[in-house]
């Protein structure tokens, strides 16, 4: 993408209701005010909250903001001109229960408060192969025990990912950290009595793995 069709992006996200891009300053002196009021002043509702980490270009985040209206979405990621797409989307389709959120993952403590999180879905992340990256990875024990600060006590974590490394990664220190697994699979297309709401949802670039015959796996469970 040109850097004139970046500026353009976040010129445009600027204007957007549904976006949210606090400073990194703002974050971590308190400064943001919608930490913990997300339900009454964002969404003006007492639903459920999900979140998609890592959103790229918001489809997943916008898709399951319309297979459940009785829910709201936020998409969040650190690249506004690609989740631009995903928030100009939900304004053209008037989806009230979707917003995305500029920030990096790692302040994700600051951007929402206790028990104020239902789920959270982490979509195809960079496996971070080499070793010495391994902090990078959305599913360490590290941020592991960020989100369980966020989330409610019985609360969700979905993973969603092309990578056999990052499946068996995540399943090992799942198991090794005592958390609950719910479901694991390591081919959610070949296998029956998948969940609906991991295969009836593709990103593009999940097509194309599916077109070149590439497994996805998926992980849904719980932080203890």
């Amino acid at each position: 993408m040109g850097s004139k069709n970046k500026l353009k992006r976040f010129k445009e996200n600027e204007s957007f209701k549904n976006v949210y891009q606090p400073s990194r300053s703002d974050l971590t002196e308190g400064q943001f005010t919608f930490k913990g009021k997300w339900r009454e002043e964002v969404f003006k509702n007492q639903n459920p909250i999900v979140l998609e980490l890592g959103c790229g270009k918001g489809e997943y985040t916008v898709n399951l903001a319309k297979r459940n209206p009785s829910k709201n979405f936020i998409g969040i990621d650190i690249k506004g001109a690609r989740f631009w797409r995903g928030a100009k989307t939900a304004i053209e389709e008037h989806l009230d229960n979707v917003s995305f959120l500029r920030i990096q993952i790692e302040l994700i403590q600051h951007a929402f408060s206790e028990n104020e999180i239902d789920e959270i879905w982490i979509t195809f992340p960079d496996p971070q192969i080499k070793y010495k990256r391994t902090k990078h990875r959305l599913t360490n024990s590290s941020f592991l025990q960020q989100y369980k600060q966020i989330l409610k006590p019985d609360g969700i974590m979905h993973l969603k990912t092309d990578s056999e490394f990052m499946h068996g990664y995540t399943l090992g220190l799942l198991h090794g950290a005592g958390h609950e697994v719910l479901y694991a699979n390591h081919n959610v297309y070949k296998l029956e009595g998948s969940p609906e709401e991991v295969t009836a949802i593709q990103t593009f670039y999940e097509a194309q793995y599916l077109e070149q015959d590439k497994a996805i796996t998926y992980i849904r469970f719980k932080i203890n």
